[in-house]
């Protein structure tokens, strides 16, 4: 659990890019590797110097948002006190919310056939947008559709927000162990989708847009080969289950 939980992008990433102080606006970039990320927005004023943390590129100065590997995991202290607990909501239910929330993101996924690179997205950013707000403050179940929407998207294999929400509901019947019904397009389903509409644009805020994950799943299979061990089972699926935070 605790490396999806402190999966790339914690506070140290999360901070929004925004227009460089004195910036005449106009455009936007964004330019991203496996060593650190900047986007924003804004003209550096001529004469002056750039400010901390900017990034020119040709004749633009953009506000910076740096992803290294110093920062791609979350510190102690946010581990430790998260906005979940400051609003009275103790350890052990959180954890079983995360948990709860990773594995309806998976099983969703299955259902809607979506790559494996899409489900550990959405359970990646579903772990990052609830290390800034809280379980009280925010539904989980809502979040966990918005990051399932967002992910597949984000890993070019979009799906309809309909069947998200089709799909979310047969699981919820499923967890109570009844038989599931038919989902009615009623008004009732009209605000739901306006709600995973707003919880999308609420994590999009959250994380800065910064919705870039880099998953070990691709190093774990290079190391089993290099190691000539891709052939030991066990070992592959405890490496991939451990990779995962299980």
């Amino acid at each position: 659990m605790a490396a999806i939980m402190a999966a790339a992008g914690g506070p140290a990433g999360l901070a929004a890019a925004g227009p460089v102080p004195g910036g005449s606006g106009g455009s936007s970039a964004s330019s991203s590797s496996s060593s650190g990320a900047a986007a924003g927005l804004a003209l550096g004023p001529p004469g002056l110097p750039p400010p901390p943390g900017a990034v020119r590129i040709g004749d633009r100065l953009y506000s910076g948002v740096l992803i290294t590997l110093e920062n791609c995991l979350l510190p102690a202290e946010a581990l430790r006190f998260t906005p979940s607990m400051g609003s009275g909501l103790d350890a052990e239910t959180e954890a079983q919310l995360r948990i709860t929330g990773c594995e309806l993101i998976q099983s969703a996924g299955i259902l809607l056939r979506l790559p494996q690179v899409a489900m550990a997205t959405g359970q990646v950013l579903f772990q990052r947008f609830f290390y800034t707000k809280s379980f009280v403050k925010h539904s989980m179940e809502h979040v966990s559709m918005a990051c399932v929407h967002l992910a597949s998207k984000i890993e070019e294999a979009p799906r309809r927000i309909r069947d998200v929400i089709n799909v979310f509901h047969r699981l919820r019947f499923l967890r109570e162990k009844k038989k599931p019904v038919p989902l009615i397009l009623d008004q009732e389903y009209v605000n739901l989708k306006n709600q995973i509409i707003k919880a999308e644009r609420t994590v999009l805020k959250e994380l800065g847009f910064c919705v870039h994950v880099k998953h070990p799943h691709k190093i774990i299979v290079m190391y089993l080969q290099v190691l000539e061990c891709e052939r030991n089972q066990h070992l592959v699926q405890t490496s991939w289950v451990a990779s995962e935070g299980k």
